[in-house]
């Protein structure tokens, strides 16, 4: 299935197997309705993967796949985007890295440039069932949109690459959730399409290698060294397609 999205202010396009999708996405929907019906409230799934795996997509194409079956809650998909600390912050806020300061901008999108405590206040409001907002994020702008989602549905997908993080604080965020998965992929890929989204957000090819290299690949070898073991575990080939 071949399916287009926009993602933090860039359209993707990505396509799914009929096997992942009729033995893999369609059980998963068809799992957690299940536990949502039992529960009888909202549900909180988490889903965590490295940059680059296609998460974001992958949780707007559930999404979208839950509104097509009668027999499936529908599900609306977040990410943790959002709560990147303001450019302004960043560009302002130093760091060590390495031995060196250095300003957190030069490593955008390590643990430490997300508001955490930002971010588990807003995941305790999705949980507790209430009417609430929730924040998304413009890779041209390179800040969050505060308030851009409205939380409706009784089925909370949210992404992001620290969500089951075996570290201090990120630890806590997984006793929220009624259900975990996680993504992994190969390092060589991931660096292929990190480069290619850094470009696509404005990047010429030499900076946008320079900081993958430097930034984005640390992220990835955090996530696949210490993502927590999530109840259902998807390997991610070079085509996109998933397994068990």
């Amino acid at each position: 299935m071949n399916y287009s999205v926009e993602i933090n202010g860039i359209q993707v396009d990505a396509t799914y197997s009929e096997g992942a999708v009729k033995e893999i996405f369609l059980p998963l929907l068809r799992n957690l309705t299940k536990i949502q019906k039992e529960k009888k409230r909202r549900i909180l799934v988490l889903l965590a993967a490295p940059p680059g795996t296609g998460k974001s997509t992958l949780c707007s194409f559930l999404e979208k796949l839950s509104s097509e079956y009668d027999d499936i809650t529908n599900v609306q998909a977040i990410g943790m985007d959002g709560f990147h600390r303001r450019q302004e912050y960043l560009t302002s806020h130093t760091t060590i890295r390495d031995g060196k300061e250095i300003k957190m901008v030069e490593i955008k999108g390590a643990p430490i440039t997300f508001d955490l405590e930002k971010l588990t206040s807003a995941i305790e409001k999705v949980t507790s069932g209430v009417d609430c907002f929730w924040p998304t994020y413009d890779r041209h702008l390179h800040n969050p949109i505060e308030d851009a989602i409205h939380i409706t549905e009784p089925i909370v997908l949210l992404e992001g690459n620290y969500l089951l993080l075996e570290e201090e604080g990120w630890q806590n965020l997984r006793k929220y959730a009624d259900y975990t998965i996680s993504l992994a992929a190969d390092e060589q890929m991931l660096r292929d399409r990190l480069i290619d989204r850094k470009m696509k957000s404005g990047n010429d090819r030499e900076t946008a290698t320079s900081f993958v290299d430097y930034s984005d690949m640390v992220n990835v070898r955090l996530c696949l060294e210490k993502t927590a073991l999530a109840d259902l575990r998807l390997w991610v080939d070079g085509d996109s397609n998933f397994v068990m």
